[in-house]
């Protein structure tokens, strides 16, 4: 019989995937809600479920760009203190720099934002940015007295 899968199961199948099983394990598939029988109206409602998450998943990087080209290679400054021979007293940290972010309007989680080493010195340091799997941009944080 053939069943197909609403989620992944363990050495078996993943979800959305559509193969031929023994019929008393179709029926256990069926009872748990891990698999619906093969038939034309399910197979349809298949392929509409998928085009849904693809046309989702599109606008998802569609918004993501928009992000991306407003903040790109934008500067963002913080106002540190700093001590003798301009040594800063701490280091700005993902928290804050998604703070930032947040009051010029932009709700990015500190997350997907990829510091690749301390921002500690004074001056200018790139900053990465992985909204999504597929759109990653830079940003510069800029330390100052």
């Amino acid at each position: 019989m053939k069943v197909i899968f609403l989620q992944d199961v363990k050495n078996q199948a993943k979800k959305d995937e559509i193969k031929a099983v023994k019929d008393g394990y179709a029926k256990y598939l069926i009872s748990q809600k891990l698999a619906v029988a093969y038939t034309n109206k399910s197979v349809e409602v298949l392929n509409k479920e998928i085009q849904d998450r693809e046309d989702l998943e599109m606008a998802k990087i569609e918004e993501c760009n928009k992000v991306k080209k407003s903040l790109e290679n934008k500067n963002i400054t913080f106002k540190v203190k700093t001590g003798d021979k301009d040594k800063v007293f701490g280091s700005i940290s993902t928290k804050q720099i998604s703070e930032e972010l947040s009051k010029l309007g932009y709700d990015i989680d500190k997350k997907k934002i990829i510091l690749n080493n301390d921002i500690n010195t004074l001056g200018t340091h790139k900053v990465s940015i992985n909204l999504h799997k597929k759109v990653k941009f830079d940003i510069n944080v800029v330390l100052t007295k």
